[in-house]
């Protein structure tokens, strides 16, 4: 990047660049290094820094990191460890809230309203599409570009397929979209997987499998069996099971005796016993699997 500014003459440096390795062998006080990992990226430089991991660079107690830029909301948990980690060995750590008297450390690399007038004004583009930011950034964006005498404005979603010629642009379509994940041997999507959430909710809760023996008439043949796991553990555990295997007992009995001849009518009633049982001893709520066997 600084490549390119350089021969467009947006940027002028007093003296070229040096590598990392480089600049090892300079004055300390005569150095400033320019670092990814702002956000708490787990590989970027500044986290090896940390981490004292990094091959080329060092950090002494005293020394200053400034970091000019606001967190990304969602990394905060990685940028205060990396800090954590400077901290630790003794640097001094500036954010933008030590911001001296003189003028801010940081300033958005994102255009305000006046500069996207501006752009637009030397640009006088025929059609705008605004693709960066949440909807409602997106939709400001368009009614800007209207107020420019924007010809065509379009605000395709995600995946939105936009031809922009022959005629007018138009949405002709859709394309799917998304993060995937690498799930052993197969890419799944994360936005609709249940795998995914499922795996989650067990993390978190826990799972419950219960095995149901009723006869051709409805009625319990024998006692209920619960398992569980992640739910809860040691001398309490099988108390728990033992009173979720009478809350089972129970909810089929009480089903009118119509119902307890409709197996799905049985299995629900005893996920519901089950899981409100649970709720209402721990707070929970796990994953219920329900296998009922009917005797002839």
């Amino acid at each position: 990047v600084h490549e390119a500014a350089s021969r467009t003459g947006y940027l002028d440096p007093p003296e070229p660049f040096v590598s990392e390795h480089d600049a090892g062998f300079l004055p300390e006080d005569k150095i400033v290094l320019v670092c990814t990992g702002s956000q708490g990226e787990p590989r970027a430089a500044l986290t090896r820094i940390a981490q004292g991991e990094h091959a080329n660079v060092t950090l002494e107690e005293g020394d200053p990191v400034v970091f000019s830029s606001r967190a990304i909301p969602g990394n905060e948990k990685a940028i205060g460890h990396v800090r954590t980690l400077l901290v630790s060995r003794g640097v001094r750590v500036i954010t933008p809230d030590d911001a001296p008297v003189e003028g801010p450390i940081h300033v958005s690399g994102h255009p305000a309203r006046d500069d996207l007038l501006v752009m637009y004004q030397w640009l006088k583009p025929s059609i705008a599409i605004p693709v960066h930011g949440e909807t409602g950034h997106r939709v400001a964006h368009a009614e800007l570009a209207r107020s420019c005498q924007v010809p065509q404005v379009l605000l395709p979603e995600d995946g939105g397929l936009v031809r922009l010629a022959p005629g007018r642009a138009e949405i002709e379509g859709h394309v799917t979209a998304g993060r995937l994940a690498l799930d052993g041997d197969r890419l799944i999507r994360l936005g609709d997987s249940d795998t995914i959430r499922h795996r989650h909710r067990l993390a978190y809760n826990g799972v419950a499998m219960v095995s149901v023996l009723v006869s051709g008439h409805g009625k319990i043949a024998a006692d209920p069996e619960v398992s569980l796991l992640g739910v809860e553990e040691g001398d309490a555990l099988e108390a728990l099971q033992d009173d979720l295997s009478e809350s089972v007992r129970d909810a089929v009995d009480r089903l009118p005796k119509l119902s307890r001849r409709d197996d799905a009518a049985v299995r629900e009633a005893a996920r519901l016993a089950v899981r409100r049982a649970i709720n209402i001893r721990q707070g929970k709520k796990p994953m219920i699997q329900v296998h009922m066997t009917r005797l002839p």
